[in-house]
């Protein structure tokens, strides 16, 4: 398969122009997206000299298409709530409380190391220099944490998942910027879309609409800030663990003389290992079991801190006076710069508490920070500045050496427990981020465990886990320093944080509209406090902090190359779709028959009639009764209810038994089903599908409903001639069935067919009846079995394409498909129900795999003979 991009992918799905049909009493309307002739503009008669049923055709004009997804899509239920709006209030508190041990245990750790990097970059020379470092945290952790993310990046979740991607995805909805062709029309109706469309009244917020919707580049660029967000926050995932757990495990230098650096980072090996071993057990379990944890610890910040201001130095309450950050930068110039990196830990955990929000709801997560997290944090800090305004040189270990000797041992012990915590912070954010990229096609598949039945938002990546430790591991070897890994943390965070702050401003440009001034105070306060950080961090990448950078660089590959690659698959398999005509031909032509039983053929089209199908029938002398071809769909919400998972349309006319499905599902939403209870709701969903077209019909044809289930040779030896002078022949039905004169293969078809249609009322109508049979029909073939079909193929650079794109597409693409989860194994479809066909790029030619023990019986014996 080629790589070239199709600029007009998209286009035409969105099409609502009027359009040329010929009308056929015989049959239903065929699928005009999916057929290359939509703009027939003559109409001609054909006649049949030998029989007398001739059937006369004729083009007419339509309005506007109504397509029928669009009209499956109109019942729409009311819109799903946020699963804890039910809640009562002793539940809510429950809540409140877990999101200590999940959300908070990355901030609450940040008193461990923060003040101790700041002062190995600017070393303290007088108590003011103290007053100006603690001012700075104080502010930092007004601004960021409070203002920003509690205060305003809390409020832009969509429908209560948060993270980079959730921003991209809250995005994508309100503008078609996603790269990825495959929108409909009728995904806007998906109840838990609640779409607000940007008002007349505002041409600006129209205009950016219009200008993202319009332009490539932006569109690029808005998914490489997306991708490189999301690669910090995976870093993040590595380094948060390695700094918290470091920090803490230190106090022992403080507690025993004896205990040297080496020591340290081997217990805290030993903790990561433990740390990561337990993470499978989920958030619920962990988050109950800890909570209590580290509320002790919030609760040991603050009394340790008015402890320290009491018997120390009640005067640092003056560090809430801005002068003092003045004086610093005027007295340490630029080593207050370099300390800004230091000064910067204080804030982190800030974008966890957006990622992990997915857990529990923006309230909790507000009444925490506001009454226990944020007067606990800023207590701590008061403390530790009130012991080093008496003790300068207890700086290194600034936490540690402040606690009173009576209380060292319990808080050491308690400190080293929310270290733990807190790290887990972060990489339930990192799986959470990481699910979501891989349903909106930017990261490889990977197995996902739920491992909560109530929340489905609780998820564990066995993958991730261990790939997470072993690069933790391997960087606190390497990085053995403190001071080190705070830069390498910071640098993460800051990545962060700057792309979060870019796209809640498109946020609130697109979507809340609110007025210009306040988002640009926004961008300039928040963007340009970030960036000032970032400069210091950056500075200081040479002395080992690099790592990390590398890391988050090469997982920003791996994300754009299998974005990349996704899209010109898809676009190839939209490049080389069939038309109808070809279709129709291939099975008279073939000879190919019908066999009892419903395949379901998997494909990526949302339009058009897949290529692997074809091969199937020029490989396979017999098909099912019944084809479905189904597209598993992620469209950019959280969740998609049940009642509107599928979306149908027939593909050919009503006699042929062939549709398409569209199974959606949002990007939070858990495909826990049993092969067998998701082809039992698509079954059901199908039976609503024709009950509501045969309604439809009777409604547009004023009463004058024939019966369209039936076709003999007369009706289907017709002939459409086109303006320009082309003869279409309507040919054979697709894949007829055989008669009475075929062998026993066919007659299996056909009896069942003829047994199943039920006896002929006459105070039934004959759309009742044709409906009936329709649907006894489905019947029939579900009982005979369900296979389904699944086309592998793979894409290859043509040979004049540069040497990166052949490099990107042929061999790092090619070994990330090979490495990651195969599509079998998410349906979770036993192999006796499973036929696989693999194309060879190379030479075009299909190789039927697990034929033979998993083909409906009359199939197996029409490939026997054939073979």
């Amino acid at each position: 398969m080629g790589d070239e991009e199709m600029n007009g992918g998209a286009g035409s799905m969105d099409s609502m122009e009027s359009r040329w049909v010929f009308q056929d009493e015989d049959e239903s309307e065929i699928d005009e997206d999916e057929d290359e002739d939509q703009h027939r503009t003559t109409v001609m008669d054909s006649e049949d000299d030998e029989d007398d049923d001739n059937a006369e055709q004729r083009l007419i004009r339509t309005g506007p298409r109504i397509d029928s997804f669009d009209v499956e899509a109109l019942e729409v239920p009311g819109a799903l709530r946020n699963e804890y709006e039910d809640y009562s209030l002793g539940r809510k508190l429950v809540i409140a409380f877990q999101t200590l041990g999940v959300v908070f245990g990355d901030v609450g750790t940040s008193p461990l190391y923060t003040f101790s990097v700041m002062f190995s970059k600017a070393p303290i020379n007088g108590n003011e220099d103290v007053l100006g470092a603690l001012s700075l945290v104080l502010y930092t952790l007004i601004l960021i944490p409070l203002l920003k993310y509690v205060l305003v990046v809390l409020w832009a979740n969509d429908d209560g998942e948060g993270g980079t991607f959730a921003l991209y995805s809250l995005i994508c909805r309100h503008a078609k910027v996603s790269l990825l062709p495959n929108q409909l029309p009728s995904d806007a109706r998906i109840s838990s879309f609640r779409l607000k469309v940007p008002s007349p009244e505002l041409e600006r917020s129209l205009k950016i609409k219009e200008r993202l919707e319009a332009s490539l580049t932006l569109k690029k660029l808005l998914l490489m800030l997306v991708l490189a967000g999301t690669s910090m926050v995976i870093a993040d995932g590595v380094v948060t663990p390695a700094m918290s757990v470091v920090s803490a495990v230190g106090g022992l230098k403080v507690g025993v003389e004896a205990i040297n650096q080496d020591q340290v980072v081997m217990i805290s090996v030993a903790f990561l290992i433990i740390l990561f071993s337990v993470q499978k057990f989920g958030t619920s379990k962990v988050g109950l079991a800890v909570g209590p944890a580290l509320f002790i610890w919030f609760c040991s910040l603050g009394g340790i801190g008015i402890y320290n201001i009491v018997q120390y130095d009640s005067s640092v309450l003056r560090a809430f006076n801005p002068i003092h950050i003045y004086y610093f930068f005027k007295r340490n110039s630029t080593k207050a710069w370099y300390s800004l990196g230091g000064c910067l830990l204080c804030a982190t955990g800030s974008e966890a508490m957006f990622a992990d929000l997915c857990y529990f709801s923006v309230r909790s997560v507000q009444l925490t920070f506001v009454c226990l997290v944020l007067p606990c944090l800023m207590l701590g800090y008061l403390g530790q500045a009130a012991y080093l305004m008496e003790n300068p040189s207890g700086a290194d270990q600034a936490f540690f050496s402040s606690i009173p000797i009576g209380a060292f041992w319990p808080v050491f012990l308690i400190a080293n427990i929310a270290a733990l915590i807190a790290s887990r912070a972060m990489t339930t954010a990192t799986f959470s981020c990481i699910k979501q990229s891989m349903a909106l096609g930017c990261f490889p598949r990977l197995k996902i465990i739920h491992t909560s039945r109530k929340f489905m938002g609780q998820i564990y990546i066995p993958v991730v886990n261990w790939f997470l430790l072993v690069v933790c591991l391997v960087s606190i070897c390497s990085i053995s320093s403190i001071d080190e890994i705070g830069n390498a943390y910071g640098i993460a965070e800051l990545g962060v944080m700057m792309m979060t702050t870019i796209l809640v401003t498109i946020v609130m440009l697109l979507i809340w509209q609110i007025n210009i001034v306040i988002v640009l105070s926004f961008l300039v306060i928040f963007l340009g406090l970030e960036l000032t950080f970032f400069s210091s961090v950056l500075w200081s990448v040479g002395d080992g902090s690099w790592i990390i950078l590398v890391f988050a660089i090469i997982m920003f590959f791996i994300m754009f190359i299998w974005n990349y690659g996704s899209k010109l698959k898809y676009e190839t398999e939209v490049k080389q779709k069939l038309s109808m005509d070809l279709m129709r031909q291939l099975g008279s032509n073939l000879g190919t028959i019908r066999a009892p039983g419903i395949g379901l053929l998997y494909n990526e089209l949302v339009k058009g009639i897949p290529a692997i199908f074809g091969h199937f029938l020029t490989t396979l002398p017999a098909v099912h009764s019944m084809v479905i071809f189904v597209c598993i769909k992620y469209v950019p919400v959280p969740v998609v209810p049940q009642s509107e998972r599928f979306l149908f349309r027939r593909v050919c006319p009503k006699s042929y038994h062939i549709f398409r499905c569209i199974a959606r599902y949002g990007y939070k939403d858990v495909r826990k089903e049993s092969h067998q209870t998701f082809e039992q709701l698509l079954i059901e969903s199908l039976e609503k599908f024709i009950r509501r077209e045969a309604q439809e019909r009777s409604l547009e044809s004023d009463g004058d409903d024939g019966d369209t289930d039936s076709e003999d040779e007369s009706s289907c030896s017709r002939v459409l001639i086109a303006p320009n002078g082309s003869v279409y022949s309507l040919g054979v039905p697709l894949l007829a069935e055989h008669k009475e004169s075929s062998k026993p293969i066919s007659e299996a078809s056909t009896s069942d067919e003829v047994r199943s249609v039920p006896p002929t009322d006459p105070e039934i109508s004959d759309a009742e009846q044709s409906i009936e049979r329709e649907l006894s029909f489905i019947r029939k073939a579900k009982e005979s079995g369900v296979v389904y079909l699944l086309g592998h193929g793979d894409i290859r650079a043509r040979k004049d394409s540069w040497f990166i794109k052949k490099l990107i597409i042929n061999y790092f693409y090619a070994f990330l498909r090979k490495n990651c989860r195969r599509g079998i194994a998410n349906l979770s479809v036993p192999h006796s129900h499973l036929m696989q066909v693999t194309l060879s790029p190379a030479s075009g030619i299909l190789v039927p795999s697990l034929v033979l023990g998993c083909l409906a019986p009359s199939i197996l014996e029409a490939f026997c003979m054939k073979f």
